[in-house]
């Protein structure tokens, strides 16, 4: 990996070729240029500085998509400080937990979340920045204070000339460095910082702008949907199409289906990138309904008119998406069996690819061309993939994976980094699939319980279990996701509930409680939406342990 180049020198290169181009737009908001970027990045490398940064240091980073949170995320690496990014669903407690683990030493904030969080319950910061305008919240530092009072003189004094593409000399990293910290979880227990560096980033982009950038227009539109702060729509929808100088749209509000599709509508997006449940919300919704009556499913099966009926519906799917998309990108959890198919069969240009945030995130990809239905493409040429199973072609075993896009370990947790990472380097999934003889590779199940949020948001069951099953009347829980629903699972303590008389009302209504009172503790994105009691305990293995995948 000693050919590995400055990942931070793509960023200069990008923003000097592309100096007079549009950058960054924050949905129905401001634009900036390429150049635009440039000048804010160095105005926080000279805040950064004068508050006595140093190289290495942890800066994190927790607000809803912006332009600015871009803004923050590249200056944070051109400066050669550790980005530390935080999603913005977590709850005050979550965030406390990774800007402590993390060491920060300064943390950017949106508008939303400036409200949420307690300074107090992080001491050892010494600043926190608003990312709308990059002022400061709190300050605990004179160096911090006069840096960003004067920022404006200060930089004028540096550049009395204008500052220009020849001004750019940021900092040149190292593929070993690391450069990122990105945690899977935000509570105590389960928390894992994965420690990636600058050489992850780079396999990443280099992969995509080789193999989906030489089939893009040069000055692409591209939309952001996935939270930034996920290593998918950090890699795919942030890093990728900046370096490759795009015009990047971020959705600053919450991503529902109508803004998602008034947003392709106006964007028209070169390509898409996205999480099953969002696509099939849309196909559901606003392309089922309009396929399904007799007519159209009787000229489908007429071999005559079914070819062009099939291309009138593709098209109407493609214009769903911006009608402009080179394809679309699906990854982070399975997609519908039936929606896969019934794209498939209108030949729309879908594809599916893996990943983890410890590969930062891509394993294996393939362009829709080569896409095969139930798979999730093929290994990336820079990484080695290999299924743990004597015929991994018809039995499935562990998927492990080793290579450029490969984490160095987890923050502090030598413990898990050593469960996780083998002797020989191999990084173990935790996924279950079989592999055919061409390479594609078919997940068949998950030996992590990890559930996927409607916006790509990682959740984790055991978490939210081990919060239900310490309230009332609850003796051991399952968190199961129906669509974009999660449900708890319930058996109570029946015993008690006999002891106390209490009805089968009675337990609903206790249940009801404890849904509402651990929503409360919960981020968005992983409340639980109704609750089902169980008559008899979950069937366990001989460790005692649920058997999972016969509740899903």
């Amino acid at each position: 990996m000693n050919n590995i180049p400055s990942f931070n020198s793509y960023i200069e290169k990008t923003i000097i070729d592309n100096w007079l181009l549009d950058a960054l737009t924050d949905y129905k908001g401001t634009t900036l240029q390429y150049h635009d970027v440039a000048r804010k990045i160095e105005k926080l490398h000279i805040m950064m500085e004068a508050a006595g940064i140093q190289k290495g240091d942890r800066i994190a980073l927790c607000g809803r998509n912006s332009a600015h949170w871009a803004v923050a995320f590249l200056a944070t690496l051109t400066y050669g400080a550790v980005v530390v990014p935080i999603l913005h669903e977590f709850n005050d407690e979550q965030i406390h937990n990774i800007v402590n683990h993390s060491e920060a030493r300064l943390l950017f904030v949106g508008d939303y979340i400036v409200n949420v969080i307690n300074p107090d319950e992080m001491p050892q910061l010494e600043g926190i920045i608003n990312l709308p305008d990059f002022s400061l919240h709190t300050c605990r530092t004179e160096e911090l204070m006069y840096a960003r009072e004067h920022l404006n003189e200060m930089f004028g004094h540096k550049y009395p000339n204008a500052f220009r593409k020849e001004d750019i000399h940021w900092y040149k990293d190292s593929a070993e460095e690391l450069c990122m910290i990105n945690y899977t979880s935000g509570t105590t227990g389960f928390s894992k910082g994965v420690m990636l560096p600058y050489r992850a980033l780079w396999g990443n982009v280099d992969f995509c702008q080789k193999n989906l950038g030489d089939k893009m227009p040069k000055f692409s539109r591209t939309l952001s949907i996935l939270p930034m702060a996920h290593m998918y729509g950090m890699a795919i929808e942030f890093l990728f199409p900046f370096c490759s100088g795009y015009h990047l749209f971020f959705l600053t509000r919450l991503p529902s289906p109508a803004v998602i599709a008034e947003a392709f509508k106006e964007v028209c997006p070169d390509v898409v990138v996205a999480v099953p449940l969002i696509i099939e919300k849309i196909i559901r919704k606003r392309v089922f309904p309009k396929i399904q009556s007799n007519t159209i499913k009787i000229m489908l099966q007429m071999p005559v008119v079914s070819k062009k009926v099939k291309e009138r519906i593709c098209h109407e799917v493609y214009a769903a998406f911006g009608g402009k998309a080179y394809e679309v990108i699906v990854g982070g959890a399975p997609l519908s069996q039936e929606v896969e198919l019934f794209l498939k069969s209108i030949e729309f240009p879908i594809t599916v690819g893996y990943g983890t945030t410890e590969c930062a995130p891509l394993i294996s990809y393939s362009d829709y061309h080569d896409f095969v239905p139930g798979s999730c493409g093929t290994p990336l040429p820079c990484m080695e993939v290999k299924i743990l199973s004597p015929d991994p072609e018809n039995i499935e075993g562990e998927i492990v994976t080793r290579g450029t896009n490969l984490m160095l370990g987890y923050y502090k947790n030598e413990e898990a980094t050593h469960e996780a990472i083998d002797e020989e380097g191999w990084y173990h999934t935790g996924d279950l699939a079989t592999m055919s003889s061409d390479g594609h590779i078919f997940i068949r199940g998950r030996l992590k319980n990890m559930l996927l949020g409607a916006n790509g948001q990682n959740v984790y069951p055991e978490e939210i279990e081990d919060k239900l099953n310490s309230m009332p009347l609850v003796s051991e829980s399952l968190i199961v996701q129906r669509g974009d629903k999660l449900v708890a699972l319930v058996y109570p303590d029946m015993d008690e509930a006999k002891q106390m008389e209490f009805s089968q009302e009675d337990l609903e209504n206790i249940m009801e409680q404890n849904r509402q009172e651990l929503n409360a503790q919960l981020p968005v994105y992983s409340k639980l939406q109704a609750f089902e009691l169980q008559e008899e305990e979950f069937k366990k293995t001989p460790k005692r342990s649920i058997k999972r995948y016969l509740y899903k």
